[in-house]
């Protein structure tokens, strides 16, 4: 298994708190020096100064940085935000977020941030044992997107990049058959929905030559039920790796030994385990379960302080078979997506994996429909799963309804569809319909 920094990823985790407290103290002196949204924000919860903020052992005491902050410090004449803190001149790259909720968010990178992005993405894919010379097909957005960055992580790795990017499912198609591409990068609600196209085109995806597919970009790579549907459909074996545009890409990444993804930025970024309700800090040990923050340690652009991801994770520690001693993550889902059905709280990445324990009896397709705005919900949850082609359905729904309920806690109303009435993804998807 191939280890792009070795003598950091597989030094002792315990001493990776002593190795980051410098850097941290440093980089504290440099928003107080740099960012008006550090120091004025530090300074209305009662620092004054780097000494006052104290080391990397009081960092609970500082408060989170939220997204919508830094949405709310953006202007005409301040696009980036008031966070922004290299000069124009120092700036090599700015890349932009979907824009989904609204205006785009802009992220900037120094030469220095940008390098520190491709060795993080170089650690995470390098740890799913791609071999230097091996082809690659991507779909990735290579364009505005930070998903673009990895495309660098690539050629560092040694691999012979094949960028596909999306809304080209034929020519992924052509590619992997004319170019013979051994891996293939892609997000896991694509890799099902590839898997899909072919079968209804009569092309045998099992027998290509794609061997590792390592997806991205949303849980459900890490899932049980997903990975084994992946894994037959393709004919490879999956990983999965994750990161946020906001601090870096693909900070966590999987081995083959897929217990989890790795932590990959270390002596970059620092990272916390929280209480998503509470906020209070959680210690990270073994089946430890909450909402992970993260504090830039070395970036120069636009560096953020402990920064709420709103990805909800369950921690696995200790010895990994490939070498690498840092803690690994398997992401549940986003705080931001749960619902709670009376009392109960409900991630649909958790509804889709029992949904996935129905195949081949449906596609894996699926859509939550909440009754009301909000979080808090009301039983029975509105759920509405796909039939796969001619498949028997009768009782199909009163199933995986009682399945649902063994599982999850949860009472839910299931209605099935037929093939191909819910929506397709080339990139994200999206299981919650949110009442406007």
């Amino acid at each position: 298994m191939s280890l792009v920094d070795p003598d950091i990823e597989t030094a002792p985790w315990e001493r990776q708190r002593e190795m980051d407290a410098p850097l941290y103290e440093r980089q504290i002196a440099y928003l107080f020096a740099h960012s008006r949204f550090y120091a004025r924000k530090l300074a209305e919860a009662g620092f004054s100064d780097p000494k006052s903020v104290g080391g990397l052992d009081d960092i609970a005491r500082l408060p989170f940085t939220e997204k919508d902050e830094l949405r709310r410090s953006r202007s005409t004449d301040e696009p980036i935000g008031t966070h922004l803190t290299a000069r124009p001149d120092e700036i090599v790259r700015i890349y932009s977020t979907s824009g989904t909720t609204g205006t785009p968010s802009y992220i900037p990178l120094t030469a220095h941030d940008l390098d520190v992005w491709v060795r993080t993405s170089a650690r995470s894919y390098g740890a799913s044992g791609v071999s230097r010379g091996e082809r690659l097909v991507s779909t990735y957005n290579a364009g505005p997107f930070v998903a673009g960055a990895a495309i660098d992580a690539f050629a560092r790795l040694g691999l012979c990049h094949i960028p596909i990017g999306t809304g080209n499912t034929e020519r992924l198609a052509a590619a992997i058959e004319l170019l013979k591409p051994t891996a293939a990068t892609t997000t896991p609600s694509y890799a099902l929905h590839f898997i899909e196209w072919t079968r209804a085109r009569s092309v045998d995806l099992a027998r290509s030559s794609v061997k590792r597919l390592m997806v991205a970009g949303e849980p459900g790579g890490g899932e049980p039920a997903m990975r084994a549907k992946l894994e037959e459909g393709w004919g490879a074996s999956v990983t999965e790796a994750m990161g946020i545009g906001d601090i870096s890409i693909s900070m966590w990444g999987e081995c083959e030994a897929k217990q989890g993804m790795h932590f990959c930025g270390r002596g970059f970024i620092h990272f916390e385990l929280i209480d998503p309700a509470s906020g209070e800090a959680k210690e990270i040990v073994d089946g430890a379960e909450g909402e992970l923050v993260l504090t830039h340690l070395v970036n120069r652009s636009a560096p953020l302080l402990r920064f709420r991801t709103r990805d909800h994770v369950r921690v696995s520690v200790g010895p990994c078979l490939c070498g690498r001693t840092a803690p690994r993550v398997r992401c549940i889902g986003r705080t931001d997506d749960m619902l709670i059905v009376r009392g109960v709280n409900v991630f649909p990445s958790a509804i889709r994996e029992v949904v996935n324990e129905f195949a081949p009896l449906t596609t894996g397709a699926l859509v939550i429909r909440p009754r009301a705005s909000g979080v808090r919900q009301d039983p029975p949850l509105p759920v509405v799963v796909e039939a796969a082609e001619a498949a028997d359905t009768a009782g199909l729904a009163e199933k995986i309804r009682a399945r649902i309920r063994d599982k999850l806690i949860v009472a839910t109303e299931v209605t099935i569809a037929p093939p191909g009435a819910l929506p397709r993804s080339e990139w994200k998807s999206k299981l919650v319909e949110k009442v406007q």
